[in-house]
């Protein structure tokens, strides 16, 4: 496709300007441009590179949402290796290493660059003529896992250096790491979902960075300060570490705002004794403080002691750590009915905070540690990082401790708990009922691949149930014009919109209807399967657990997940009051599956003349093909409509078989 000249450079004007605020606003925390201007900008871009895809760069601000999944990571060699420090854990220590650095070089006093120690995970970044070619781990110091991919999505790592001469290579090495507030939000949602939440904010770091697909890694709040360099080719050095610094600095690359240049241990042990006062204010966990000879000359002659420098050390902070007794366990349900254990502790004190209680997380983490009730255990808090029990102290277990027992009811509506085999989370059956589980189930229930009710947003919704007005899919049709006017930003017009639409999605589907239960696994291909099978709800109800797993595509898990659903009275009854409140769908005749595209994995792209997108991925999915919104190496067909853009290309470079709408057609009809 010709892409018009002035079309290519305002591309490369808005990548420009984008990259330039990205640095202001990431790297030197002083933004020029309001968020709404630089979101215009942003969307500018995005809208050009999808009308022209030749347009797309490496370096695109567009690119940091993510790319396809990968198998696994690829090995990468570092020229130079990446190297662990050596520990100091007490001012002696610290001391010992001075003399013999001062002794090596004949000085009575040295010149160090302090740093604080950032407890992430170290990587290291390589520009080519100023461009981020390639992201790695560093593994065993000497190979790295390839994170490009990932990278890319952290904000605050330049994808292309803010200068009109970059360097030939240049390899800036440093600690990615999660922020205090960006992990307690991350948890916050791990446990609202009932996922496992993160122990502390190295592991969410390091789990983050390391997820095969982007799209994870693009929605953790990654950060990175840079503490270094590997290859570099293009740049006189400077004396000094602390000067070298500031040159990445002016090139966009991030360092850390509480370094400091200090001469002799005297200097040293008090800036140490600041940032142990400090940490917990600053807005990352660290972990001690990095002391490097600041001098190049001087590092060069105290040389390597095995895998680490002569040069540098790394003094450590004491743990913020005490004891406590554990006098009960509290179980909470989640919005999705995630099951999670709290201790509940005798009040202490860590760094600076009273601390009752702590997350258990779940029964396999109590069944690791050991942790009985009366238990005397560890607590270790870090900043404002969830508490956590790291140890039981067993040499003061007495008699009078007690096992923690699974609850076989659920603590908020006594519906049966399930824990299926291999998994680690206990779960709510009585997702229609229960009250901890409202309002994530009637937000599934709206949404547009279920009832598909128009109108009844998240915000509604939460005020209904915090109102009291609705507590079960059921009660929404009953609700009444006047009910809804109530409601914040909803007047006599738009409230009977809502009634209307909510009238309107009593005619649905019976897969739709399946779906908008929210059974656990139970997503539109499986609803779809089971109506298909079934053709009938009260069929569906009495399915034994081996009489599901016959159906295609549905196995233990997933059966057991439908029967102790449909096992529990209160989510039984709900249904009823839907089904009399005149839900309804057209009846389907039962019939065996056609699945002859099972194991094939179909993208649709561009528009479709006889079927809509929605039709044809519909029909696919009955034949037991899935349905994918990306082309990969695994996809099977793409499917290419009318004005087909950057898949189908994609599509063709990967020598992927086309079709347009007549070969699905054939492909249907067979």
């Amino acid at each position: 496709m010709n892409i018009p000249e002035a079309t290519s450079k305002r591309a490369a004007d808005l990548r420009d300007q984008i990259n330039y605020h990205n640095t202001r606003y990431y790297t030197f925390d002083a933004p020029e441009i309001p968020d709404s201007d630089y979101d215009r900008l942003l969307r500018e871009l995005a809208n050009l590179e999808s009308q022209f895809p030749e347009l797309l760069t490496p370096d695109s601000p567009t690119q940091r949402v993510g790319a396809d999944p990968l198998g696994s990571f690829q090995q990468v060699k570092h020229e130079i290796p990446m190297l662990s420090l050596n520990n100091a854990m007490d001012a002696q220590e610290f001391r010992d290493f001075n003399h013999r650095v001062c002794e090596k070089l004949g000085l009575d006093k040295i010149v160090y660059a302090a740093e604080p120690k950032l407890d992430g995970l170290a990587v290291s970044l390589r520009y080519e003529k100023g461009v981020l070619v390639r992201a790695a781990t560093r593994g065993d110091g000497s190979n790295g896992e390839n994170i490009t991919r990932n990278v890319r999505t952290i904000n605050t790592i330049p994808l292309k250096l803010t200068t009109k001469n970059p360097p030939a290579i240049l390899e800036v090495r440093g600690e990615v790491f999660m922020p205090l507030a960006g992990f307690m939000s991350l948890n916050d949602r791990a446990m609202k979902e009932g996922t496992k939440p993160f122990a502390n904010p190295r592991n969410a770091a390091a789990g983050s960075l390391r997820q095969l697909d982007p799209k994870v890694t693009a929605t953790r709040p990654l950060e990175m300060i840079c503490y270094g360099t590997g290859v570099v080719d293009g740049l006189d050095m400077p004396v000094t570490y602390s000067e070298w610094l500031k040159i990445l600095n002016k090139l966009g690359i991030r360092i850390s705002p509480e370094r400091a240049v200090l001469e002799g241990e005297d200097a040293c042990i008090d800036y140490f004794s600041s940032m142990e006062k400090t940490r917990n204010n600053l807005p990352y966990e660290i972990d001690g403080v990095v002391y490097k000879v600041n001098n190049f000359s001087e590092q060069e002659k105290l040389g390597f002691v095995s895998r680490a420098p002569r040069w540098a050390i790394a003094s450590k902070f004491v743990a913020q750590e005490v004891m406590t007794e554990i006098t009960g366990v509290d179980f909470q349900v989640g919005r999705t009915g995630a099951i999670t254990p709290v201790a509940r502790l005798v009040p202490v004190e860590v760094g600076g905070v009273i601390v009752s209680n702590a997350t258990l997380h779940n029964m396999d983490e109590i069944e690791r540690l050991d942790i009985q009730i009366g238990d005397d255990v560890i607590i270790h808090r870090a900043g404002d990082v969830i508490p956590k029990i790291v140890r039981v102290v067993r040499s003061r277990r007495s008699v009078n401790t007690r096992k923690i027992t699974i609850p076989v009811k659920c603590p908020v509506c006594g519906s049966d708990l399930v824990r299926p085999e291999g998994q680690t989370i206990i779960r709510c059956t009585g997702g229609l009922f229960c009250q901890a589980q409202q309002k994530e189930a009637l937000k599934h229930f709206a949404s547009r691949k279920a009832m598909d009710i128009d109108g009844l947003g998240d915000k509604i919704i939460d005020q209904l149930v915090d109102k009291g007005l609705v507590h079960n899919s059921s009660e929404l049709y009953k609700l009444t014009k006047e009910q809804l006017a109530l409601l914040d930003r909803l007047g006599e017009k738009s409230a009977l919109n809502l009634v209307n639409a909510i009238a309107k999605s009593k005619q649905t589907t019976l897969p739709g209807f399946l779906y908008a239960l929210g059974i656990r696994e139970v997503g539109e291909a499986t609803a779809l399967s089971l109506a298909s099978h079934y053709g009938n709800l009260d069929k569906i109800v009495d399915a034994t657990e081996e009489d599901l797993e016959q159906i295609e595509d549905i196995g233990p898990v997933v059966a057991a997940n439908i029967t102790y659903f449909f096992k529990q009275t209160h989510n039984r009854e709900v249904i009823d009051e839907l089904l009399n409140c005149g839900v309804q769908w057209p009846a389907i005749k039962a019939s065996k599956q056609d699945l002859r595209l099972k194991g094939k994995t179909f993208v649709l792209t561009g528009t479709m003349q006889a079927l809509s997108r929605s039709e044809a991925k519909e029909a696919l999915q009955k034949l037991g093909a899935k349905v994918s919104g990306s082309v990969s190496s695994k996809t099977d067909f793409v499917i290419a409509g009318e004005k087909a853009g950057s898949k189908l290309e994609k599509a063709r470079s990967l020598g992927i078989e086309i079709l347009d709408e007549n070969g699905l057609q054939e492909m249907l009809n067979v």
